[in-house]
């Protein structure tokens, strides 16, 4: 294997989670030779999605910390007397507290096995584009305009005042009598496919079908469970960049539906929209009143500095006292809006997010946020798509000994692989996983605490089923740090039929089951099947029926000098932060894509294809990954890919 790779590229970069794939794909697209590694046998390490029985070896495998790759005996005899090395983790350590429990029905015979089970993980290969396509293509094209009838927070524009949008202001207000025609049979027949996934009031009503533990496994293929739980902003920084480089057709989305809010011990939906607002029934007049007021403000709160700059040194919740706002508008805007810290937001910082939060809104939908159907996961593997796309080499299974550094001039040359193969390059890009504990001696990490439930019911019952909900669970304690709940439903392709995926994440202050289970308590039902519920339990509470708590590692805003002996041309990626959004890892990438090659664009957009002259030795040959349809027909608009039913999601996927 190791004797099929070449002994030299530009770029090597280890490590397949987001940055370093967003990374991989800039460096590729100039024109560089990438070669990208992981010693994992999955793309996305910490970003990773998996099957439900993938995640049950992952489980195992972090409960164990089993080292499955063996080393070459002599690869200390490839280093020279006026080099040194950095020796790299064998084993990932990033992963603590993994425990798992299940409360549903366990009728597990030893036969049952997942429906279909096939590898999802592609064996060790090298190859320009196949190593990056896994299982079947999913693409779309970006979004470059908001969605017919969207509602905006934004006030109105003067056309071209967005360049990065130039169309949106325009679609959402005005459009030719073509236009408008197209938008209305669109419109009809989304809801008559909508009328197939709403379910009438008296069904949601009656108690949820039974799911035993041999049905999830058997179903297991229908998960997508995804190791870290983000939404994308609509304009964020990762929308913007999957725009730009046109990665977006790699990928498909659906609007999260759906802002709640745990209000004197209850979970309620949150009006945000200027529609939901003067539609609630939850809100009185003068709320009503009142709440637009406030909003109206922040979105243009800069133009105000009067209203606010007494209050700059005071915290958030404390301005918010007062705007003669009443506890439950504090409580929505604090908590569901702002998205905010209680006691360390300062006002500032609070009218910031606020206006981030309606600055998104009517892009893609009534809501800011964004789910990539089939997990998280996909993205990084759409970027590693792209670099594949463009020539880079992938090698799964592929474990590195350690960098080769030069002791004069003090830069890395090379890598050692497993296999004993000196490859050497001009940059290089390791996840900060990877490096080992002597590199990262004077390091502080942080951690975060991560829960992941399967459920059987919705946190909050409606008629339709399909919601992709955010809720944003206050401290349970002083001192205790908000949880961040996202539950996901079927049609996200990331659970099976009448179940519902729910990630809560938050900054560790203990073990992952320590912080969580608190609100995990407070919103599901905990008992197994053999023990007696409740009668409030029975009618309010979705059971789990199981779970799995562990605490990541939180790597981000460490300073590179901190790591110790780290040579200058080698760059360090973080893994996922305890944010909600993926600014953190899309400004990384790009900075030190810029750091190694400051007169190149970051990840601009392909060429058309009608544009490309290929030599005759260039032409690529029939059936290669990557030379069909994607590259040689016209792209839809990603915005017909951002679907709120999940029918018309599914109807997608499957004629794709």
């Amino acid at each position: 294997m190791a004797d099929n790779l070449p002994s030299e590229f530009d770029v090597v970069v280890i490590g397949t989670g987001l940055p370093e794939s967003i990374i991989a794909a800039a460096c590729s697209r100039s024109g560089q030779r990438v070669l990208h590694v992981d010693s994992k046998n999955y793309y996305g390490g910490n970003w990773a999605s998996f099957s439900f029985s993938g995640l049950l070896s992952w489980i195992k495998e972090n409960q164990q910390k089993t080292d499955v790759i063996g080393e070459c005996e002599d690869w200390r005899k490839l280093i020279l007397e006026n080099e040194e090395i950095i020796s790299l983790n064998k084993t990932d350590k990033t992963i603590q507290h993994v425990e798992d429990f299940c409360f549903s029905n366990q009728d597990l015979s030893e036969d049952v096995e997942e429906a279909g089970a096939l590898s999802k993980l592609p064996v060790l290969g090298v190859s320009d584009a196949d190593g990056a396509a896994q299982e079947s293509e999913k693409e779309c094209a970006p979004v470059e305009r908001a969605l017919p009838g969207a509602e905006s927070w934004e006030p109105e524009k003067t056309a071209g005042s967005d360049p990065a949008s130039a169309t949106e202001g325009n679609n959402t207000e005005i459009t030719t009598e073509s236009e408008s025609s197209h938008n209305a049979a669109l419109g009809k027949s989304t809801l008559e496919m909508g009328k197939t996934e709403a379910a009438p009031s008296e069904i949601s009503a009656q108690e949820p079908k039974k799911i035993t533990y041999s049905q999830i496994v058997r179903e297991g293929r229908r998960f997508n469970i995804d190791l870290v739980s983000k939404l994308l902003y609509s304009r964020g920084l990762l929308i913007d960049l999957l725009i730009k480089s046109n990665v977006s057709r790699y990928a498909e989305f659906k609007n999260a539906t759906r802002i709640l809010a745990f209000w004197e011990g209850k979970v309620e939906q949150v009006p945000c929209s200027r529609a939901d607002v003067f539609n609630s029934r939850q809100l009185t007049m003068v709320e009503k009143r009142l709440l637009m007021k406030f909003l109206t403000f922040c979105l243009e709160y800069e133009r105000q500095p009067d209203e606010y700059q007494d209050y700059e040194s005071s915290t958030f919740a404390q301005f918010l006292k007062t705007q003669k706002l009443t506890p439950s508008l504090q409580h929505f805007i604090l908590h569901s809006i702002a998205m905010v810290s209680e006691t360390d937001c300062s006002t500032l910082e609070g009218l910031q997010a606020t206006k981030k939060f309606l600055h998104c809104f009517g892009r893609y939908g009534n809501t800011p946020f964004l789910f990539p159907l089939y997990g998280q996961g996909e993205i990084p593997q759409c970027f590693c798509r792209m670099c594949a796309v463009f020539g880079g080499i992938y090698c799964l299974r592929h474990s590195v000994q350690c960098l080769v550094v030069d002791k004069e001039s003090g830069r890395c040359k090379a890598i050692l692989d497993h296999f004993g193969q000196r490859i050497s390059a001009k940059y290089f890009v390791v996840e900060d996983g990877y490096l080992s504990e002597n590199t990262c001696k004077n390091v502080c990490y942080r951690q975060i605490s991560r829960a992941v439930l399967i459920t059987d019911q919705s946190i909050l019952k409606t008629d339709s089923e399909q919601q992709v909900s955010i809720l944003r669970m206050p401290p349970v304690d002083l001192g205790q740090p908000a949880v961040c709940v996202i539950e996901l439903c079927s049609s996200t392709m990331t659970c099976m039929k009448d179940t519902y995926l729910v990630h809560l994440t938050c900054p560790s202050t203990k073990t992952a089951r320590e912080d969580l289970e608190p609100v995990v308590q407070k919103l599901f039902n905990l008992n197994t099947e053999t023990e007696k519920e409740t009668e409030n339990e029975k009618l309010e509470k979705p059971r789990v029926l199981w779970a799995v708590y562990f605490n990541m590692r939180d790597s981000s805003g460490i300073d590179r000098n901190t790591y110790d002996g780290l040579p200058s041309n080698v760059y360090v990626c973080s893994g996922p932060d305890s944010a909600l959004g993926n600014d953190c890892a899309v400004k990384q990438a790009e900075t030190i894509f810029q750091e190694m090659f400051p007169t190149e664009e970051f990840c601009p957009p392909p060429p058309n294809p009608e544009d490309i002259i290929y030599d005759e030795d260039e032409l690529a040959p029939e059936g290669s990954g990557f030379s069909s349809s994607p590259e040689t027909k016209p792209e839809p608009l990603l915005e017909e890919c951002i679907s709120e039913g999940s029918t018309t999601v599914e109807q997608e996927h499957s004629e794709g």
